[in-house]
């Protein structure tokens, strides 16, 4: 395929998942070549830089990117959704050390696109073709297969352990199917995680608007009294368990976990020829996998 950019430059808003900050995102057209780059104009000398696995710095609740100054948290939902619309060369410009959370999924990312367009480039876009099986265990267990096939392809099942979530499996043969099929779904957590995330400093920005929270575990009302509180939101009667807000998908976790790793695997700076099947996926292990792609494959 050849390579493509944006139409014209578009505007998002929204607030920071983790910092809780009003960010400003704009994205621009780019020349060939040049890849998805992220530029911090709130810092002196705007530093800026291409979306590559080496600069990933950390991966809890989201994929970080970081080179000195320069650190820009919750990338994987942008990149995925530039990925899944073929853009191979965009400049974003933010404000903020966080790309926004949007509501925690990709739908933003993809109306917007579609509303400017997509302009082909003239030079081939840089794709490996994968000829031969490779496979991947992190060391949580996380297990990847990378195998030849005709196109981009991915499989996704998940396991946690308790009543609500079950096992779940997503697949998505056909990038052409992203926008309906996956972009929607939202990221997910646990109420039994809040807490914690919370004493981290983290997901100041979260709400039921912009995550899908599940509620597996009893806790006393008082207890969550103070965690609907401390975000903000509406409080809850902790004698109901289940999801807080509604599932746009039976199995909507799993397609979010999908739509997380064309994200986090797009941080090697080529299209894959070939099918990507994740087990037990999350950001460190889908960025260890990508490490070891860029190794073996010599990207």
């Amino acid at each position: 395929m050849k390579q493509q950019t944006i139409a014209q430059p578009f505007f998002l808003e929204g607030k920071g998942l983790h910092t809780g900050l009003i960010i400003h995102a704009r994205f621009v057209p780019a020349e060939e070549n040049s890849g998805i780059r992220l530029k911090r104009v709130d810092l002196e000398g705007q530093p800026c830089y291409e979306a590559r696995v080496e600069y990933v710095s950390g991966t809890e609740r989201g994929t970080v990117l970081e080179n000195g100054q320069w650190k820009i948290s919750t990338v994987e939902h942008a990149l995925s959704a530039l990925y899944a619309m073929g853009i191979t060369n965009c400049l974003i410009e933010l404000d903020a050390p966080e790309m926004p959370i949007l509501d925690g999924s990709t739908a933003p990312f993809i109306e917007a696109i579609r509303r400017v367009g997509v302009q082909q480039q003239n030079a081939e876009a840089k794709t490996f073709v994968i000829t031969q099986k490779i496979e991947y265990t992190a060391e949580n267990g996380s297990h990847y297969t990378i195998e030849p096939a005709q196109q981009e392809e991915f499989a996704v099942e998940i396991s946690f352990p308790g009543n609500i979530l079950h096992d779940q499996k997503a697949v998505l043969t056909n990038l052409a199917d992203y926008p309906d099929a996956i972009a929607p779904a939202r990221t997910f957590c646990f109420v039994r995680e809040i807490a914690y995330l919370l004493s981290r400093g983290l997901i100041k920005g979260g709400d039921l608007q912009n995550a899908l929270v599940i509620y597996e575990l009893p806790i006393a009302q008082e207890t969550m009294d103070q965690l609907t509180d401390a975000l903000g939101q509406p409080r809850q009667d902790a004698s109901k368990l289940g999801y807080l807000s509604p599932l746009k998908y039976e199995n909507e976790p799993a397609r979010h976990k999908l739509l997380d790793i064309i994200g986090d695997f797009s941080l090697l700076g080529v299209r894959l020829q070939g099918k990507i099947t994740a087990y037990r996926p999350g950001h460190g292990p889908n960025t260890a996998c990508v490490r070891h792609l860029a190794n073996v494959l010599n990207i």
